[in-house]
């Protein structure tokens, strides 16, 4: 009995559960990567709770356990529904769980669900809860499945009902949604104008018919507002008032059906009792208005009724009375008819006989397209028989009444008296005097530029040998001012009893401004709209015109020079766009003023310039012409109080005459431009065949870079990061480089924006801050130290903008156990502020999973102190720009307020491009914490940096 006592409580705790718990588990939806929607409605488990808590089994997972969770509701729902996902995938797949608050499908006929959001939350039995996105027509949930992950997600309805649950690709839901928002849009145009027309027609016509279908056509637009969630934009359409809305709206539809009905067929004409009975009617729908406010279900199943009742009552009254020899009724059979069979699709769709998603949109533009017909019948029966007589306005009057509409003017040759005539506002439009254009045809090519004589004078002797066509010209007329306006000149010659040409008739048109629109489009087209410089298309059709100089003139030797700013994107990134456009312009207006006329400077790329030089043949003038150049790009550009230095590198590709001038000059001109940025910028170099050798162009480098990393070409150096105090070892800040196999090691600079432009920079930063994360591991492991060391990575825009970096984050930290806030991010000062409101967000999620974050470059870009305060860094980085003493040997004054304000806000100063001894111990002074630069170590790899380590470690042992 003891042991029954003692049983007793865990057996009654074990029945609860079991009582709690489902009693199989769920089948898991596989789910696709080629798959735009999976449908989950037939695979929902509905279960119900007596309590806010609920216990399930969980799909078995990839080891075949059948695990089981308890999930608690956030609103104290006691409706559940369980469905499990599967990614058989080796992606990872972002998906979007789609439950539409109201479907007109399977709705139903008596008590129809008017919609209801219908899910609270989702929670997976692994892993982030789905994040909620902004929807006002359904309860959309952004869910992320790891290659191969099996989760189980219990879903806490606020209803009883779930009508539809959908499995959306992102990109595939949104062009669904933009379908439908654009066919929407159409429809909802579609009835506003037409609701107005109506009612424009019935002040002007004042027939009762008109306000009747006005009526029925602003109720449709009233319904189908409210089912595409028109006026949810701009009237209270919250859950509870968008059912009002809905059932108000059917109520009022079936009144305004009914009205225009009994006014379209004048039933008070033949009976009173049709009035009565309308009447009757008309206040029993009037009542669902207010009964919708109180139980809008009811008051539109009953409105569903009513609607169709008029159909079917109202088609056989208008059988009845086409029948009695009333034309009324005839006229509307057809459409009356599509009514009716407009009512029997809406009941096969809410009675769940027809479920496709379009029928529900389908039904909405057939409504209006019904009233259309109405709008159509009621005009044809009101204006019948009012239309104007034909023939009042004879052949020519109407003519004449086109010609002056039409606004052109006239001009008249009369070919045997030899004089022109032309209407008074040609001689206007000139700025002429009255009859300057009235005489002969000779006179005319006085004012005509000099290129369109001749073509004029053959145009009208044409006219007159063939004595038949269509003479069609554009010429342009001279003012008194000496510019040019176009015209279009078309004409048709009249023939005489004899055969001959006895004039030339037609119009004239202004068309001086799309002449004008035309030029400037052909002039942009090969024109770089910010400079006005050539733009690549122009240079190389240049080129390819020498190359055809060339063939005839031996000694005919261009040079092609390509100009490229060396770190441009940091400039820009520094300044902002627009002020890095007006540099741009500047450098373009330095270089046309140094420049000859028979040379051709053009803007090939966004920071590139090419150059054909004809003015020097000698090679050792190209080079000192070239020099030129670069010192030009050199001098200082001052912007706000401070002075911008740029450096360029420059290519040249000397021609000779055993060499043909094609375009091939301008990729040895790019080649060795880039052989010059390679080996440091601010240099001239000149193409040499063995360049040919290191041939790597875009496309190659692009293609290259993607097998980079899985060719372990990608090194990451370290360089170290001092305390100040004691100048011992703090932490090494990580930079990548590609050890190219023909180019050699290259620079971040060289292959970080291709990296960014191809999309590549994700996984190269995932690489980066993967490596980093291991070896900073082994580093504190090894050292043991009680401040550990800790690492610096970058990240780029692309990096920030994405949801996943929370879970590479998180990936990586659980591969590598690093001290808590030692892993630290840098993003630069531009970069947070692109998106500050984003930015805040992410980097407080990101701080939250125990990464440090170090702020980039500050001071270089245009921040708001405002903004920095919200943003969670820990470390500030000073620019080099900052750091370095000025011409006058002080540093800038604004070194010791950068450092102050970065201690009042709580953060660590590392001061960047320390070079000296000296530099160091000022820094101190200042109260900076850290600093970096070839003063303490240059880049070096994992094991030298942990040689460094070791050494101090047993430096400060001894």
């Amino acid at each position: 009995m003891r042991l029954v006592r003692w049983l007793a409580p865990f057996a009654l705790s074990l029945m609860m559960m079991v009582a709690a718990a489902p009693a199989r588990a769920v089948d898991a939806v596989s789910v696709r990567g080629d798959a735009p929607a999976i449908d989950l409605t037939g695979v929902l488990d509905f279960q119900h709770s007596e309590t806010d808590r609920i216990q399930v089994s969980t799909a078995p997972g990839t080891d075949g356990i059948v695990r089981r969770v308890e999930v608690r509701g956030r609103e104290g729902g006691q409706n559940w529904v369980v469905f499990a996902l599967a990614n058989n995938t080796d992606d990872q797949l972002d998906r979007l769980i789609v439950a539409p608050h109201y479907r007109m499908v399977n709705s139903g006929l008596l008590w129809p669900d008017l919609g209801l959001s219908r899910i609270a939350t989702i929670t997976p039995s692994t892993g982030d809860r789905p994040e909620r996105q902004d929807s006002a027509t359904a309860d959309v949930f952004r869910v992320t499945l790891d290659p191969g992950a099996v989760i189980t997600f219990v879903a806490e309805l606020r209803t009883d009902k779930l009508p539809q649950l959908y499995l959306w690709d992102p990109e595939s839901y949104k062009d669904k949604v933009n379908s439908f928002t654009l066919y929407q849009g159409i429809v909802i145009g579609i009835s506003g104008l037409l609701a107005l027309v109506l009612t424009i027609l019935f002040v002007v016509k004042g027939s009762i018919m008109f306000p009747a279908a006005a009526a029925l056509a602003w109720a449709v637009l009233v319904y189908i507002g409210v089912d595409f969630g028109f006026w949810g934009k701009v009237l209270d359409m919250s859950q509870g008032a968008e059912r009002v809305w809905r059932a108000s709206g059917e109520a009022i539809l079936a009144a305004t059906l009914l009205v225009f009905l009994f006014a379209y067929l004048n039933l008070n004409r033949w009976h009173v009792r049709y009035s009565h009975i309308t009447l009757a009617w008309l206040v029993f729908l009037g009542s669902l208005v207010g009964l919708a406010l109180f139980d809008p279900a009811v008051a539109s199943g009953i409105a569903r009724i009513s609607l169709v009742l008029i159909a079917f009552v109202g088609f056989g009254l208008i059988l009845y009375l086409s029948t009695h020899g009333f034309d009324r009724a005839v006229l509307l059979i057809p459409t009356w008819f599509l009514l009716v069979v407009w009512v029997v699709a809406s009941g096969m769709a809410v009675g769940g006989a027809v479920t496709n998603d379009i029928v529900g949109p389908a039904l909405l533009g057939g409504l209006v397209l019904i009233v259309m017909l109405i709008g159509f019948t009621v005009m044809q029966h009101a204006f019948a028989g009012g239309g104007a007589s034909n023939g009042i306005v004879s052949d020519v009057e109407r003519r004449a009444l086109a010609l002056t509409g039409s606004g052109d003017l006239i001009w008249d040759w009369d070919v045997s008296a030899d004089k022109v005539f032309t209407s008074a506002e040609t001689e206007a439009l000139l700025g002429l005097k009255r009859g300057t254009l009235e005489g002969p045809a000779s006179d005319w090519l006085e004012i005509l530029h000099p290129l369109d004589q001749d073509r004029f004078r053959a145009a009208l002797d044409s006219v007159l040998d063939q004595r038949r066509g269509r003479l069609v010209q554009d010429f342009r007329l001279r003012t008194p001012d000496g510019h040019f306006m176009w015209f279009a000149l078309k004409a048709r010659p009249v023939v005489g009893s004899d055969g001959e040409v006895t004039r030339v008739v037609g119009t004239l048109t202004d068309v001086t401004e799309s002449k004008n629109a035309e030029e400037r489009m052909l002039h942009d087209s090969v024109h770089d709209n910010l400079t006005g410089l050539p733009n690549r298309k122009l240079f190389i059709d240049r080129l390819n015109a020498l190359a055809n100089f060339a063939k005839t003139m031996p000694n005919l030797k261009p040079t092609i020079m390509v100009i490229d700013l060396d770190r441009f994107k940091q400039v820009n990134d520094s300044v902002g766009i627009a002020v890095g456009d007006s540099i741009l312009l500047t450098l373009a207006r330095r270089l046309t003023r140094i420049l000859k006329p028979q040379d051709t400077l053009a803007r090939i790329a966004g920071d590139q310039f090419g150059l054909i030089l004809m003015s020097e043949q000698d090679s050792a003038k190209i080079t000192a012409f070239a020099e030129t150049i670069r010192k030009t790009i050199r001098a200082p550009i001052a912007f706000n109080d401070r002075e911008i230095f740029l450096t360029a590198s420059i290519g040249l590709a000397l021609s000779d005459p055993t060499t043909p001038v094609t375009d091939e000059l301008i990729k040895d001109a790019e080649l060795a431009m880039y052989h010059s940025k390679r080996i440091g910028g601010d240099r001239i170099d000149v193409y040499k065949p063995a360049m040919r050798a290191r041939k790597t162009d875009r496309l190659t480098l692009e293609s290259e870079l993607r097998r980079a990393i899985e060719r372990q070409e990608i090194t990451i150096l370290y360089q170290p990061i001092v305390r100040l105090e004691d100048r011992s070892i703090a932490g090494f800040e990580a930079l990548a480089r590609w050890d190219h196999p023909k180019l050699g090691r290259m620079s971040p600079v060289e292959f970080i924006a291709i990296a960014e432009e191809i999309g590549l920079i994700i996984d190269l930063g995932m690489f980066v801050l993967d490596q980093t994360a291991r070896q900073l591991a082994i580093w504190q492991r090894a050292m043991r130290a009680r401040d550990p060391i800790f690492a610096s990575v970058n990240v780029s825009s692309r990096q920030l903008l994405r949801h996943d970096l929370l879970h590479d984050i998180r990936t990586v930290l659980s591969r590598s156990s690093v001290a808590r806030g030692t892993l630290k991010l840098e993003l630069t000062e531009s970069l947070v502020m692109e998106n500050p409101e984003h930015a805040a967000q992410m980097l407080q999620r990101i701080r939250e999973l125990g990464t440090g974050l170090s702020l980039d470059d500050f001071g270089t870009g245009h921040s708001s102190l405002s903004y920095l305060q919200r943003f969670p860094f820990d470390t500030l980085k000073i620019d080099q720009s900052f750091v370095r003493t000025t011409s006058r040997g002080t540093r800038p004054v604004i070194l010791k307020s950068i450092i102050a304000m970065a201690h009042d806000l709580g953060m660590d100063v590392v001061a960047e491009g320390v070079e000296t001894d000296s530099d160091a111990v000022e820094l101190y002074q200042l109260g900076c914490e850290y600093a970096q630069g070839f003063a303490f170590g240059e880049p070096m790899d994992a094991d030298a940096a942990m040689r460094l380590l070791t050494e101090e470690r047993l430096e400060t042992a001894s």
